[in-house]
């Protein structure tokens, strides 16, 4: 089927690479305005719940309001991180700076477990010395923090299936939610019952869904680092795309990687029964890939002879 649709299959292509990469600048563009909207929220946040934990001394809206800073740091780290990607490469840098958004977002997750960190350290002391606590200015403030980080994260999160550095503001975002969501419950409880051992019970708790919800954003963008397949490639799929062409006859040296949160990349030798499909072939095998999230190939090929020549086979 494919083959017989490929004589007005170039056009198409055109068509296709060029309405792709206009779709994704204006998906950019769309976000950027988003984080900056959440920055802007998010700071105004941070800056009133500081002041009234100052007036009612109350030390864990001060921690929180410290919380929700790191959390503004992150999200400012991932526009850098998208403005970065933007960068045209140079002689330097021949892919520009964009796996500086896997470094970015493997720096978010480092960011997030150290958050876990204190909030572990913090409930312990807790249950040694329960602070005495207001209940309803707490419950009111962090009330506020709820509206606004959920309205963030669900802003992030149509964003975040397609790039490792949304998905960790997106958690970001999401863990401050749940974190507000708890220290409101804790404030409620507290003023109904006095039971002050809430406090610290429900911030292990929260501290627990955080480090797990961590885990894929650690673990992707680690893997990202370490130059491996990307979680939105199938290497079966690519292996049987590349090798289910008539005139192919075997593909090795595979290699996927990405070059940042969004693109990835490919390398593979592929050898064909005669160099005159070279063309054609080459054209079909990319666009394929395309479809299978890979926007940058690159294919060496070579016949069954020069193949046996280099590796000498009988």
């Amino acid at each position: 089927m494919e083959h017989h649709h490929h004589h007005h299959d170039e056009t198409g292509e055109h068509a296709h690479s060029h309405h792709h990469h206009h779709h994704h600048v204006e998906k950019i563009t769309s976000l950027n305005g988003i984080f900056i909207f959440s920055i802007v929220l998010n700071l105004l946040f941070v800056i009133i719940e500081a002041a009234i934990g100052l007036l009612e001394g109350s030390l864990s809206l001060l921690s929180d309001a410290g919380h929700n800073l790191s959390d503004v740091f992150s999200l400012v780290l991932v526009l850098v991180a998208f403005q970065l990607a933007k960068v045209h490469a140079n002689s330097r840098f021949t892919y520009g700076y964009k796996k500086s958004t896997v470094l970015i977002s493997l720096l978010n997750a480092i960011i997030l477990l150290v958050a876990v960190g204190a909030i572990v350290i913090e409930s312990i002391h807790k249950f040694y010395e329960p602070t005495d606590v207001n209940g309803e200015a707490i419950s009111w403030t962090a009330g506020v923090g709820i509206v606004i980080n959920g309205l963030t994260a669900l802003l992030l999160m149509r964003g975040q299936k397609n790039d490792l550095n949304v998905r960790g503001a997106f958690l970001h975002m999401a863990a401050d939610t749940l974190v507000s969501v708890g220290v409101v419950i804790s404030g409620i409880v507290i003023s109904m019952t006095g039971w002050t051992i809430v406090d610290p019970i429900v911030s292990l708790i929260i501290a627990f869904v955080i480090l797990v919800s961590t885990w894929n954003l650690l673990s992707g963008s680690l893997r990202l680092s370490l130059d491996g397949l990307p979680e939105n490639v199938s290497l079966e799929k690519v292996r049987n795309v590349l090798s289910n062409h008539e005139h192919v006859r075997e593909v090795h040296h595979l290699h996927i990687w990405a070059i940042s949160t969004t693109d990835n990349a490919l390398t593979a030798h592929i050898v064909i029964d005669s160099l005159d499909a070279m063309e054609s072939v080459k054209d079909e095998l990319k666009h394929r890939l395309e479809q299978l999230n890979i926007g940058h190939s690159t294919l060496e090929f070579e016949t069954a002879e020069s193949h046996c020549h280099d590796h000498d086979c009988h």
